[in-house]
Order: C-alpha cells, then sequence, then structure tokens
C-alpha cells in the first residue's frame, strides 16, 4: 500500500511538471530578424538596434539568441559600447594675475580675493591692503581657461633683470576656494661673459586643472612675468554611448500630462521630445514608474526650448534621465509656458548602446531571436568568447546587420489563457507538494505504530497458549 502510494505521488509530480528542458528553440522566441555577415570571420560584431532592445522579454537580453539555417545556437557574447578616447596635445596660453602680501607670510590665501565674471573667467585680483609689512608681489595666479586640459609643461618668461635661482610652490584648484599642492618648482637664469643660461621649464603632473597658484619661497619677492605657457594634453571621448528609439507616440493623461508606455522596463539614460511648434518655451518635469500598480517617480525636470533668434533656431529637446528601470514615463509640463499642444508630442528614448559579438559556427544564414519569456542567458565572457581577446582584435573582426524593420513598440499582453496554465500549474504543484509531505508524515506515523501492534498480537497468543 505504501509502496503504490509513493509511485502515485511521484507520476502525479511527473506529469503536472511538464516534460524536462530541453535545448533552446528557434520556435520558442516569436521575434526573428536575417543577419547580413561582411568582412572576415569567424567572429562577427552586431551593434545592437534599438528594435531589437524593445523587442526582448527582458532589459538585461537574456532572451536573445543566434540560430544558424539548422536552428541549432550560435556562441555569443555581449559588451556595452564606449566611444574611443582621443588624446590631443595642446599649448595653452594662461592669464597671469598678481598676488601680492607681506613679505614673511606662507602664504597669500588669507588675503586673496577674486573676482570672476558668469564664465568663471577671472577679471580681476585686487591688491591685498598693507598688513604688517609694505605688500610686495609674492606670486602669480594663472587662468587656464576650461579646466579640461591636464598640463605637463609649464614654460615662464620673466624680466631679464631677475637672475639667479627661483624657487616656489605650486598649487592647483577648480574653484579657487580649495588648493591641492603639486609640489615646488624650479627656474633659474645666469649671464656671464656675453653667455646666458635660462632654465624656464616646470614639469608638471598629469593633472586636469583650471587654476594654478604660484607662490615664490626663495626669494620671497616674485619676478614680474612677462607669459606663461603651458603644453597639455586634452582628453575626448571614452565614455558610454547611446541608442536611440524611433519615434514613440504617447497619450494625455487625466490632469493633462502626457503618458507614454514602454514594452519593457528599461534603464533611460535620456528622451528627446520633438517640438512641432516654433517659440517654444515648456518648463517640464519628467516622472517614470515600473508598472500600474507602482507609485511615480520624479525622474527629472528642465525647460524644453525653440526658439528663433535672428536667423538661427535654438533647440533644446533632450532631456537626460538618470538611468533608473521605467516601464511608463510621465512628461508634465507647466501650463504657465502655454504647454505642449492638445496632442502629445512625439518622443525619442535612448539606452547605453550594446554590441553582440558571435562566433559564426555552423551552417549560414543566421538569424537573430528574441523574446523567449523564461530564457535564461546564454551569453559568454568575451574572453572566453575570443581567446587573446583585446580592442586590436574587435577591430578586426567582421561585422552583421540585423534587418529589422521600425515597429510599433506596443507589445501586446501575454496571452491570457498561457499565463492562466501557468498558474494552475504553479498552484497544483504547491498542493501536491504539501499533499506529498502529508502522505510521508502518514507513512512515518504508519511504521511508528506497527511494531506495537505486532507485539501485542505476539503476547496474546502466548496467553492463549498457556491457558490451553
Amino acid at each position: 500500500m505504501v509502496n503504490r502510494s509513493i509511485r502515485l505521488f511521484c507520476l502525479t509530480a511527473a506529469l503536472l511538471a511538464g516534460p524536462a528542458p530541453a535545448a533552446d528553440n528557434a520556435a520558442d522566441y516569436p521575434t526573428h530578424t536575417p543577419l547580413t555577415l561582411t568582412g572576415q570571420g569567424p567572429w562577427y560584431r552586431l551593434a545592437l538596434p534599438m528594435d531589437a532592445r524593445l523587442a526582448a522579454r527582458h532589459a538585461d537580453l537574456r532572451d536573445l539568441r543566434v540560430f544558424d539555417a539548422q536552428g541549432q545556437t550560435v556562441p555569443y557574447a555581449l559588451r556595452q559600447v564606449t566611444a574611443p578616447a582621443t588624446r590631443s596635445q595642446r599649448e595653452i596660453s594662461a592669464r597671469l594675475f598678481p598676488l601680492r602680501g607681506p613679505v614673511g607670510e606662507t602664504t597669500t590665501t588669507g588675503t586673496l580675493r577674486v573676482l570672476r565674471n558668469s564664465e568663471g573667467t577671472i577679471v580681476e585680483v585686487p591688491a591685498a591692503p598693507a598688513g604688517n609689512g609694505k605688500p610686495v608681489l609674492r606670486g602669480w595666479l594663472l587662468d587656464l581657461g576650461t579646466g579640461k586640459d591636464r598640463p605637463r609643461r609649464l614654460t615662464l618668461t620673466w624680466n631679464e633683470a631677475d637672475e639667479g635661482f627661483q624657487r616656489f610652490a605650486i598649487d592647483t584648484s577648480d574653484d579657487l576656494t580649495d588648493w591641492r599642492p603639486l609640489g615646488s618648482g624650479h627656474i633659474a637664469r645666469f649671464s656671464f661673459n656675453g653667455e646666458h643660461i635660462d632654465q624656464p621649464e616646470i614639469e608638471l603632473s598629469d593633472a586636469p586643472a583650471r587654476y594654478l597658484r604660484l607662490q615664490w619661497l626663495s626669494p620671497e619677492q616674485a619676478p614680474e612675468l612677462r607669459a606663461a605657457r603651458l603644453d597639455g594634453v586634452r582628453s575626448q571621448g571614452g565614455g558610454a554611448t547611446v541608442s536611440w528609439s524611433g519615434p514613440l507616440s504617447g497619450r494625455v493623461g487625466k490632469n493633462g500630462e502626457y503618458l507614454y508606455r514602454l514594452p519593457l522596463a528599461l534603464p533611460l539614460t535620456a528622451m528627446r521630445v520633438s517640438l512641432d511648434q516654433p517659440n517654444t518655451v515648456a518648463p517640464v518635469t519628467v516622472s517614470g514608474r515600473l508598472n500600474d500598480h507602482a507609485p511615480w517617480q520624479w525622474l527629472m525636470a528642465t525647460v524644453l526650448t525653440r526658439v528663433s533668434v535672428g536667423k538661427e533656431e535654438v533647440r533644446l529637446e533632450e532631456i537626460v534621465l538618470p538611468g533608473q528601470k521605467v516601464n511608463e514615463l510621465k512628461l508634465a509640463p507647466d501650463q504657465r509656458g502655454g504647454g505642449l499642444g492638445a496632442q502629445p508630442p512625439t518622443v525619442r528614448v535612448a539606452l547605453p548602446a550594446m554590441e553582440l559579438v558571435f562566433l559564426a559556427r555552423g551552417t549560414p544564414p543566421y538569424r537573430l531571436a528574441l523574446g523567449k519569456a523564461n530564457a535564461q542567458s546564454a551569453a559568454l565572457p568575451l574572453a572566453t568568447l575570443v581567446p587573446g581577446y583585446d580592442d586590436a582584435k574587435l577591430a578586426t573582426m567582421g561585422s552583421a546587420k540585423a534587418g529589422f524593420a521600425p515597429t510599433d513598440t506596443a507589445r501586446q499582453a501575454p496571452n491570457a489563457a498561457t499565463t492562466a496554465g501557468a498558474d494552475w500549474r504553479r498552484w497544483a504543484l504547491w498542493a501536491l507538494l504539501l499533499a506529498g509531505v502529508g502522505l510521508l508524515a502518514a507513512m512515518a506515523a504508519s511504521l511508528i505504530r506497527k511494531p506495537g501492534r505486532e507485539g501485542g498480537k505476539a503476547e496474546e497468543e502466548e496467553r492463549e497458549k498457556e491457558e490451553g
């Protein structure tokens, strides 16, 4: 009886659990697009189009696969795309401002008062008031401009009459308030019998700087500088690139705001609002939420602008977003600016750009597949997929192009019958599990009671024999 119950339990569990997981089947992925290959293999790179990102069921692309002509999966890896960094040599002519103070002070910070314009450029450094002694020229303040450069060498030109060794402290700052020491510098000039020796260059650490402060230590009085030139490097790029969607349509909410639904929750980094009406200035607030039951979260506030100034048109339509996952966006204009019209403006959204690298194994042509709801990631680390991987090897790979056509980003909800069936099976499995626990408890109790019953029956038979 016990064995029969166990067999019945196992059979029922197997029927409810369904068939065992098998290898990926291309038919389980509702979205397919052919891949066109160019260049040298066996590895190929595909810049994932935004249509592919919107066709996925998961933001992390765990439901992405590449199939060959026989329906076999192809090994692949995913990487986030970054713009190549560039370094350019630059020569900077610094603006000079004298720093004055009494002899004997070790710093000019206490007497430094700087006036700046709206762009941060120094326009005046007033002379320090007299203290215990007559103010003298103690050093120089150098304005390097934007602060995007990394100065490596400073070359000074000073009054020819000032000869000998000169030593000074060097500090750097981004805001003229907080100063960081860079060490000390030395310059020298000597002349004798018509011969001259000049040492006007100072090596600097390769760090971004907006302002430099030179304070003379020996002698304490600084020379009259005529010019200060810096040789530096400016780095550009190297950050993450983004991929933009096609135009998304929205709807008007209850309070006049505009609502935009995405096919799935995505970590958006920007949105672009199309302003169709000229001479528009609209303060707006952008909010987002994960689903219909989640509260709205504030994301960004800005002013959208489309204004004609002379012969030029100023357009500020892009909004930077914090990269928080959202499934729906709400664009709420301040009606004091006249709003954005009765119909919702079209918007585009941006995600960090992703690239697919795959190994062309099997039989071409190859297909990109997406959309399996319960898929698990099959992506390999890039260093595993490509032995000896580096940027140079990446540049030699072939390229692939997906044949996506512009599609409406709205996706239908999962089939209700399928969802109901999955829910029924899940609850049935839980009920069966609880029933199995109860059955095991009953079996244990039965086994515990059985020796007692058999012992009592033996004693009774023994008493009957003695009486007989």
